[in-house]
């Protein structure tokens, strides 16, 4: 992949600050120069909560509709987050949002967890996409694909599902806070936070808590989960 020189991106890190990568249309252009015609981009939030699912989404934006302003969700305000949510259901050719549980987490690991997903995601796609731009990692996919580094900051597609899967999983958490408003959900999100490692503390974890996650075991005085690898087959992550 040759993209120009504006928009090719090196190492994140220099000198000490994060470098500001530019997001474009350049991997979704160079999958229709190559005849695809519906480039989705995929992409999860939540990795790294002790709480509840894991989300992803699936986005194939439309060409003739453009959105301004989409951008790695991380850097986007709630409020900007939430407008460019609801126009992408608004103008994308397709959308998708699906979610892994704390069970499933737990059985597999957050990594293939966070795989099935995103396939669940880019399998609810309707019209179906014929090529995937994913953030980071490859799917046990049919179809061609691109896994790309900091995607959702640099490709469009998966920014606009970094959008997605943020907004419906922080909507998520503000449902679970008001049946467990002793950790703070609607507030950190499920992440480790000052406040939530303090609940856990006090009064140990939900069944939501995802005991795979040291934080989460060691708070609980009843042991929930005891990694045993050989009893559980790969959900089909491709590695």
């Amino acid at each position: 992949m040759n993209a120009s020189k504006a928009e090719r991106t090196s190492d994140p890190v220099r000198g000490g600050k994060a470098a500001r990568f530019q997001c474009t249309m350049a991997f979704e252009r160079q999958a229709r120069s190559k005849g695809f015609q519906r480039i989705a981009g995929a992409d999860e939030a939540g990795r790294g909560a002790l709480f509840g699912p894991v989300f992803a989404a699936a986005v194939v934006l439309a060409p003739e509709r453009p959105i301004r302003g989409l951008d790695d969700s991380k850097l986007l305000e709630p409020s900007r987050r939430q407008a460019l949510s609801l126009e992408i259901r608004e103008r994308a050719a397709a959308w998708a949002v699906a979610a892994a549980d704390a069970f499933e987490i737990d059985r597999w690991n957050i990594l293939e967890a966070s795989r099935l997903a995103l396939l669940r995601a880019v399998a609810a796609l309707n019209p179906p996409c014929d090529y995937l731009l994913v953030d980071a990692v490859r799917l046990a996919w049919p179809g061609p694909q691109q896994a790309i580094v900091h995607g959702d900051a640099r490709s469009r597609s998966i920014a606009a599902a970094s959008i997605l899967a943020k907004v419906a999983r922080d909507q998520c958490m503000a449902q679970w806070d008001a049946v467990f408003p002793e950790y703070g959900l609607s507030r950190n999100k499920g992440y480790p936070t000052a406040d939530h490692s303090a609940a856990l503390a006090r009064i140990g974890p939900t069944f939501l808590h995802r005991f795979s996650y040291a934080p989460v075991r060691f708070a609980s005085q009843v042991v929930f989960w005891t990694k045993q690898p050989s009893l559980f087959a790969s959900p089909g992550g491709a590695h």
